[in-house]
């Protein structure tokens, strides 16, 4: 992980950049969400639990914002990547920058990406980015743990107590529109998965609904129906969530830029 990464190769499109920060931007703003929850768990171990998938993700995010960064050619390292761009220039799924919510909408919320992170990283150990690969590798471990800790969690709720169930079900009808752009075919996605750099994102869906339906039996949930979706974060359109979300993120570096610890 500490090898130089490769410049951009000459006639590159930016879709590998692009593409970077699609991982890298869900990672943080998700880390960012869990961050939020600090404090408001319904008990000590799981603050500890989600404080921990909060820094996973955001060393995730790291990773892949300096590589991004090194790949563009511009001079820009991760924290200016994290702290001074606009919410029209994130890429993040939509699907990671919605709010909290109760327990019920955070467990869910994290069980629907992390499926989505498992299948990709998966992916990735084939890429022929050895950069990339080596981060996928890393960061695919973490999220197996996020994995098992987010669905057991949601196999609580959902085989719980007719409040915990109700509560499972409201939000995983209310999250589950957000799903479909994970699996919606982008112009980097094609153009990185002709090169070898990286999965097509249609290729993703099938693993991804084995597991989270296998997860939803268990919880005695049932698997909501398809319905059209309007955000779509990969392409820099977002719900009004992101603004108020990056506002406070990035406050410290907009307010005295260049501060340093």
């Amino acid at each position: 992980m500490t090898a130089a990464a490769p410049p951009a190769a000459a006639g590159d499109s930016g879709a590998h950049f692009d593409y970077l920060l699609q991982l890298a931007d869900t990672s943080l703003v998700l880390g960012q969400r869990l961050g939020e929850v600090v404090g408001h768990a319904p008990a000590l171990e799981e603050e500890l639990g989600l404080a921990n998938i909060a820094l996973d993700l955001i060393g995730q995010a790291r990773l892949l914002l300096a590589y991004a960064g090194e790949h563009e050619g511009r001079g820009r390292d991760e924290d200016q990547l994290a702290m001074l761009r606009t919410p029209d220039e994130f890429r993040n799924l939509v699907l990671a920058e919605q709010p909290n919510g109760d327990f019920a909408c955070t467990v869910v919320r994290q069980v629907l990406v992390d499926a989505w992170q498992l299948e990709l990283y998966d992916a990735l150990q084939g890429s022929r980015d050895a950069h990339l690969r080596a981060i996928a590798a890393k960061s695919r471990k973490e999220t197996a743990y996020h994995f098992q800790y987010s669905s057991h969690w949601l196999v609580r709720l959902g085989d719980g107590t007719a409040e915990s169930h109700a509560r499972a079900r409201r939000a995983l009808e209310q999250l589950w529109p957000y799903t479909r752009e994970m699996f919606d075919e982008q112009a980097a996605d094609r153009e990185l998965a002709e090169r070898g750099i990286a999965p097509s994102a249609a290729s993703l869906e099938a693993g991804w609904t084995t597991r989270i339906e296998g997860v939803l039996r268990e919880a005695t949930l049932a698997l909501p129906p398809q319905v059209p979706y309007r955000w779509h974060g990969r392409r820099g359109i977002h719900s009004e969530h992101l603004g108020y979300l990056l506002a406070e993120m990035q406050v410290l570096q907009r307010t005295y830029p260049g501060a340093q610890w």
